[in-house]
């Protein structure tokens, strides 16, 4: 499992990595059953405090997305409905776009730059069946 944390965001520690998780179960690469690390070995691997993934954890399992059975570990629940993962998505892609625009504001982009080179890539994509490579200059 994979998370990156950016810790220059203004989005909290504790989202970023609830939003990551979300997005890999929406994604398939996590399933249900599958274990995560504990809350002391998920802070130390991303070098955050472990009441911070406490806290993630807590949020998930509110959520309905885990369960943590003291004593046993913290598992992914089984696939939600399609309505319910559909949703996960949405919320995913909505994070996923706001911290694009936070990011590209705190740049000092104004919206008519962000809106132009959006366009542009959401051109290409539709062109050519894929997004542009992260690497282009267009």
């Amino acid at each position: 499992m994979e998370i990156t944390l950016d810790f220059r965001s203004h989005i909290p520690i504790y989202v970023q990595i609830m939003e990551q998780i979300k997005y890999l179960i929406a994604s398939g690469e996590l399933a249900p059953g599958d274990q995560l690390p504990t809350v002391r070995q998920l802070a130390a691997d991303l070098r955050v405090n472990f009441n911070t993934i406490a806290r993630t954890y807590r949020m998930l399992d509110e959520l309905g997305v885990i369960s943590t059975q003291h004593g046993r570990g913290t598992y992914i629940l089984d696939p939600p409905s399609e309505e319910a993962t559909e949703e996960l998505r949405q919320h995913a892609l909505a994070s996923l776009t706001r911290r694009y625009l936070g990011e590209a504001a705190r740049l000092d982009y104004t919206a008519d730059e962000v809106e132009s080179q959006f366009n542009n890539n959401i051109a290409y994509w539709r062109s050519e069946g894929s997004p542009p490579p992260l690497d282009s200059d267009d």
